[in-house]
């Protein structure tokens, strides 16, 4: 959307971290002023089943409990992991007791080992889309109305009740992560509020910008009512020498082309990093989520929050 304002986030995967270090962390993002802090909807971290991990929706209910202002949200909830009957029940009731700051976002899972382990069926692509498609179909009717009934392929509700209704107007708002043109795009037209680009994609922006505006006029949306965002690695130091310090272990423990860690460019002095995320603007990117390359420690939060955020307003 044109005229919102810039939004920032920060992504803290529960992955070995205990629960006071979680509190301690959000509790700091909502006193230093970000709008969003974001966990992952894993089992386990992906391929690390012998670290501890909290469940994501448990502890993001903990976690508004624990916060007065910040937004919680999943990047991105795992369709395949419930029922939409239940999940919408579950998303209005959070929004309701943490008094409207629940962003609710989507996806069509990504880690095939853990839902051959748990015994949640896999499928293909194709058919973990049909899901992802009708849980939007019946999660987005749970937030316009009292009463739902939908007949899909994968699951149907009949009179559905949900009441009482979600606090934020029109609705949580809903994000669809994945850049896919085939499947995934066509979702983001036609249900998300926000769309999130992830860091894999970081280095093709503008061609996945125009294929969203294509999947909008394929059916008659918008585009500008999409709230674009993406989430990228973080390496922030107060000076060039900070930032030399820090990058080799970036590389080390994000390196890979999965993070997108030169591709987003988020590296460097506060002043950088806003020049990054102002860029960014200009391509419609309104949201920003941040993946703090030392896990979110308060210097980092503290360094972004004082140089980063007022120069963004």
């Amino acid at each position: 959307m044109p005229d919102d304002p810039i939004r920032v986030g920060i992504y803290v995967p529960q992955l070995q971290f205990t629960y006071d270090d979680l509190v301690a962390r959000a509790r700091v993002c909502d006193e230093l002023g970000f709008d969003s802090f974001w966990l992952f909807d894993h089992l386990y971290g992906a391929m690390l089943p012998d670290l501890p991990a909290f469940e994501g929706w448990t502890l993001a209910t903990a976690l508004l409990t624990e916060t007065t202002r910040l937004r919680i949200g999943h990047m991105v909830l795992c369709a395949t992991f419930r029922h939409p009957a239940l999940l919408g029940k579950m998303a209005t009731t959070l929004d309701v007791i943490s008094g409207g700051r629940l962003n609710l976002g989507l996806g069509s899972g990504s880690v095939e080992r853990e839902h051959r382990e748990a015994g949640i069926p896999w499928g293909t692509l194709a058919e973990r889309t049909e899901i992802l498609e009708e849980t939007l179909e019946i999660v987005t009717r749970m937030f316009a109305g009292p009463r739902t009934t939908f007949a899909g392929r994968h699951f149907s509700v009949d009179d559905l009740p949900n009441l009482p209704p979600p606090v934020q107007v029109p609705r949580p708002p809903i994000y669809v992560g994945g850049v896919g043109e085939r499947f995934t795009l066509p979702l983001v037209a036609r249900f998300a509020d926000v769309w999130n680009v992830p860091t894999y994609a970081l280095d093709a922006l503008p061609g996945k910008a125009a294929a969203l505006d294509r999947a909008c006029a394929a059916v008659g949306r918008d585009p500008a009512t999409i709230r674009r965002s993406l989430e990228a690695v973080a390496v922030v130091g107060a000076d060039d020498a900070a930032v030399a310090d820090a990058l080799p272990a970036a590389e080390r423990r994000f390196g890979g082309a999965g993070f997108g860690l030169h591709a987003g460019g988020y590296i460097g002095t506060p002043a950088a990093i806003a020049d990054r995320i102002l860029t960014h603007r200009e391509l419609g990117f309104t949201e920003f989520v941040l993946f703090c390359a030392d896990r979110a420690a308060r210097p980092t939060l503290e360094l972004l929050a004082e140089g980063v955020l007022p120069r963004l307003r």
